[in-house]
């Protein structure tokens, strides 16, 4: 790790424990759509299928044609960017030059878009797990650029790259206050997708709403 990282590392710690101790940690300026409440997530959990994971084997990201263009020169990285940040300016491709962007996971709040990554809620290697192995090309696209639901977010960068493509039964956002917003949001998406979970995920997801 560069001297760089270190310090916006140790910054990042230093903003997200301040806003904590001092109650200044406020929700995202938009969030996505489709959040369903507590109740809802649970009976969408306990609809879903229960499976071991399937096989990474032919596995690619490119699998899963995403950032694809939504309207004018803008595609689907900016659309969310706009969407989930406060202020933002964009330039004539649509990239955005200013703004203030507030990310749930971790509480810290950023105002450089380089700072920002678009989550996938759902990981798109964990959805091949799960089923999108046997989807269409076209179904995969959908997937990767789902705006109508809660699948996209805004957040922190270095949090989402932590994250991987891993499950709530390994990774979890960094704030336990957003544990049962996150579990909604992944549980409404495996259940709209058609996705299943492993044992160990349904676990963990059923523990983190039972915070709601």
């Amino acid at each position: 790790m560069s001297r760089v990282d270190e310090a916006r590392t140790a910054a990042l710690s230093l903003l997200t424990s301040t806003a904590l101790v001092l109650g200044l940690a406020s929700p995202a300026a938009a969030t996505p759509p489709g959040i369903p409440d507590a109740a809802t997530a649970r009976t969408e959990l306990a609809a879903l299928t229960v499976r071991a994971d399937g096989s990474m084997t032919g596995y690619s990201r490119d699998l899963f044609p995403h950032w694809i263009t939504q309207s004018g020169t803008c595609n689907t990285r900016e659309t969310v960017l706009e969407r989930d940040g406060t202020g933002v300016v964009t330039d004539s491709s649509c990239a955005a030059t200013s703004g203030r962007w507030f990310s749930p996971y971790d509480g810290a709040t950023w105002t450089a878009a380089s700072d920002v990554d678009v989550d996938h809620v759902v990981a798109l290697a964990a959805a091949w797990r799960s089923g999108a192995s046997s989807w269409t090309t076209a179904q995969r696209r959908s997937f990767a650029n789902d705006l109508s639901g809660p699948q996209l977010i805004a957040v922190t960068d270095d949090v989402n790259q932590a994250k991987g493509d891993q499950t709530p039964a390994t990774w979890k956002p960094p704030l336990t206050s957003y544990w049962c917003t996150y579990a909604t949001m992944w549980t409404r998406t495996k259940h709209t997708w058609a996705l299943s979970v492993n044992v160990a995920e349904k676990s963990a997801l059923q523990e983190m709403l039972g915070r709601c």
